[in-house]
């Protein structure tokens, strides 16, 4: 899943890549504490989606240096992709132990509640970052995303659109501000939406397109 995501920071450009396929790359331009010679066999890992592999190596390295937050990122993105939802909230909840003040351990905590089925959870978890940051449209998202998870559309409508106050060219949260009226009965103004995600995503667009039909 790529998202259009404008001006967005590298780590919500990594937490929004939400575990495809070349996600370590992303997170690796901008993990600080990991040598070249271990940033090429974590991207080998990658290309051969070797889960295990990447998760003994991340493990392997969190043996020596247990409070680098780089390499508790990386281990959960391998649990994550391991389908270990449990083992991927452990260990985010390491990189907010040792970053309490980087959005991305938060978010990607938050992400894996979701994946658990936990989106209480993972609201709670939001709604803390928010304490500490307020600034990075991806808790927002996901705090619509979580909103919209338990049935409660007009507090995920509030979350989207936040998001694109910090975010216009969010595509995903126009999708998910979309989805939320949907749910709301409000299908004139997710008609809108179509219009802006054309120009920004014409995929997401035919989708939302589509799911109106459905309604209508």
């Amino acid at each position: 899943m790529q998202l259009a995501l404008g001006a967005c920071t590298p780590q919500t450009t990594a937490l929004m890549a939400l575990m495809p396929n070349g996600m370590v790359p992303i997170m690796l331009s901008h993990f600080e504490a990991v040598s070249d010679s271990n940033r090429q066999r974590l991207a080998e890992f990658e290309q051969h989606g070797d889960w295990d592999g990447l998760a003994r190596f991340a493990e392997e390295n969190l043996a020596r240096d247990g409070s680098n937050a780089d390499w508790w990122t990386i281990a959960g993105y391998a649990y994550s992709r391991l389908g270990q939802p449990a083992r991927a909230i452990e260990c985010y909840a390491q990189v907010v132990r040792f970053a309490p003040d980087e959005p991305t351990g938060w978010n990607l905590l938050a992400q894996a509640y979701r994946e658990a089925g936990q989106p209480a959870r993972a609201i709670s978890t939001l709604n803390n970052a928010l304490l500490v940051r307020k600034d990075t449209p991806a808790t927002f998202y996901l705090l619509g995303e979580s909103y919209n998870d338990i049935g409660r559309p007009q507090a995920a409508v509030d979350a989207y659109q936040q998001a694109l106050k910090l975010n216009p060219e969010f595509a995903r949260a126009w999708l998910g501000l979309a989805q939320a009226y949907i749910g709301l009965g409000r299908y004139s103004e997710a008609g809108e939406i179509v219009k802006v995600l054309e120009k920004l995503d014409p995929r997401l667009a035919s989708e939302l397109g589509n799911a109106l039909s459905r309604r209508q």
